[in-house]
């Protein structure tokens, strides 16, 4: 049983429309600092790794946030649906904010990594508590004209992060594009204290950590084999064979553990709804390819165009112009039409043809052509990232909604995470292959791409073999990518339609509970 607070969403009551709006802005806050965070550190990523490593660390900026984010999301979910979603969406913040402070105030790269991590753990709690929160309130036919707003939350802050962090590493310091983040958390910490009120749950359940750790000891060691396998060690070498075989029995351990208790971490009966897996799997294949490979779009545009990264940040705007359309219209079509399938069919299909076009930058390619390829590829991840929650949690009960939300969320993330190192793989062994002509006698191929000054600092001859072998490096990468995005439309045609529900089961749950009588809104 539960004890409401102040608030009952009542559609009828203009009150409670005005208290709607407040947290419907609240959350688009907080939805604004965690996307943020992963748009405004791509631009700046050369220059932070040329100022303490290497670019050929750069990987692990990204992959650390993303591994710790990725097995974050299902504790988070889980224990959301347990203790209630402000206190662990306000906890989130704290985490957050505090790993942006230590990581603009490392001193080098073992830092930076490890701070990543924090900022990650942190991460993992706030889109998808965002998400949860917007589930327990609107209904789903009503969710997709809100769900194209966040949408358009995430595609500015997918326009401003990259610009800003330009901007930070141009003319302060890259440390700043870590430290904004402190204003912003401390902001949607205080709105969301004033004007969000849930129930609190005064059941308290034990939390399933033998089950966390097993998640997130499998994850690691499976994304450690993507990581190292054919950069550190040999692909069938004891340390890259050990740890694939670990991470498999380690996940099997977590299947027979999370079937056996009551509180699973990842309810194994999510997995009987044919909705949930199917977008689960979309979900996995948008975040590999996405997050593995426009990654590498700063660098094309830094070093292989010779862009400042404000120039470079500005470059990407068609990208993020392609989300931000797309993600506000399918949106209001979905509300308007009552069906979501469709968007995610469109959606794979051009995010393909986007990343095959992307696969023909080259060193002389004109600008119009790169952005012309990259706003095919945003208006198709628009079509889709959002759509693929509002259908799973379309048909999950109110007490699985974190749950399934944050399982969802959490397959997209973990593609992320293994795409993310499987295509800097793909991206380090080529452009090393590539290097070895311009370098026969390996002539400090490594120590001239290591920094963005090196590389400009060679003969113009050696520049212009050394910036060919990074565009055909990249052309590689964005060209692996486009079979796996293949198979996320033909999954996407496999994905079931339901009829979105035009009433919402948590408003009459909450209202249940109070005894409090609640109007259809059917």
């Amino acid at each position: 049983m539960t004890t409401p607070e102040a608030f009952v969403f009542d559609p009828e009551v203009e009150s409670s429309r005005r208290h709607l709006r407040l947290i419907l802005g609240a959350l688009m806050l907080t939805m604004l600092l965690a996307a943020l965070d992963q748009t405004i550190v791509s631009t700046a990523l050369p220059t932070i790794t040329s100022d303490l490593g290497g670019l050929n660390e750069l990987s692990w900026v990204v992959t650390a946030y993303l591994l710790a984010s990725t097995a974050s999301t299902p504790i988070w979910g889980k224990i959301s649906d347990l203790y209630g979603r402000k206190l662990m969406l306000q906890t989130s913040i704290v985490v957050f904010v505090l790993g942006s402070v230590l990581a603009g105030a490392s001193q080098n790269m073992a830092q930076l990594i490890g701070t990543r991590a924090l900022q990650g753990i942190g991460g993992g709690g706030l889109m998808v508590l965002v998400m949860a929160v917007i589930a327990d309130l609107i209904p789903p036919r009503e969710r997709g004209r809100y769900a194209g707003l966040f949408g358009a939350v995430f595609g500015i802050s997918s326009v401003v992060g990259p610009l800003l962090g330009g901007w930070f590493t141009q003319h302060l310091s890259w440390r700043w594009i870590f430290y904004v983040n402190v204003p912003l958390g401390i902001a949607a910490f205080v709105v969301l204290g004033a004007v969000l009120h849930l129930p609190v749950k005064h059941e308290k359940k034990p939390i399933d950590w033998l089950g966390s750790a097993l998640l997130v000891a499998s994850v690691t060691m499976l994304l450690l084999v993507t990581v190292w396998g054919g950069h550190q060690y040999d692909w069938l070498s004891a340390q890259i064979l050990g740890l694939g075989i670990g991470g498999v029995l380690i996940a099997v351990w977590f299947v027979l553990h999370e079937l056996r208790i009551d509180e699973p971490i990842v309810p194994m009966t999510l997995f009987s709804n044919k909705v949930f897996r199917v977008s689960s799997m979309i979900g996995f294949i948008i975040g590999f390819a996405m997050f593995g490979s426009i990654v590498y779009l700063s660098i094309y545009f830094q070093v292989v165009r010779g862009s400042t990264p404000t120039e470079a940040g500005l470059m990407l705007l068609p990208l993020m112009v392609g989300v931000l359309l797309t993600s506000i219209l399918s949106g209001q079509l979905i509300t308007k039409m009552g069906r979501y399938k469709i968007f995610p069919v469109i959606g794979t299909a051009l995010a393909t043809v986007g990343l095959y076009l992307m696969s023909h930058m080259g060193v002389d390619s004109p600008y119009w052509f790169s952005a012309i390829a990259m706003f095919v590829l945003g208006a198709g991840l628009g079509n889709v990232m959002q759509v693929l929650v509002l259908a799973v949690q379309n048909t999950v009960a109110p007490q699985q909604m974190g749950a399934a939300t944050s399982g969802s969320t959490f397959f997209r993330s973990i593609g992320g995470s293994f795409g993310t190192a499987f295509f800097g793989a793909v991206w380090t062994a080529r452009l090393a292959s590539e290097l070895s002509s311009v370098f026969p006698n390996g002539g400090g191929g490594g120590d001239v791409t290591s920094s963005i000054n090196n590389i400009t600092s060679l003969p113009p001859a050696i520049q212009e073999q050394v910036l060919g072998a990074f565009a055909r490096a990249m052309d590689t990468t964005f060209l692996v990518a486009v079979p796996f995005m293949a198979v996320g439309f033909v999954l996407a045609l496999l994905l079931p339609e339901v009829r979105l529900r035009t009433h919402q089961d948590m408003a009459h749950v909450l209202a249940d509970d109070a005894a409090i009588p609640l109007p259809m809104m059917d």
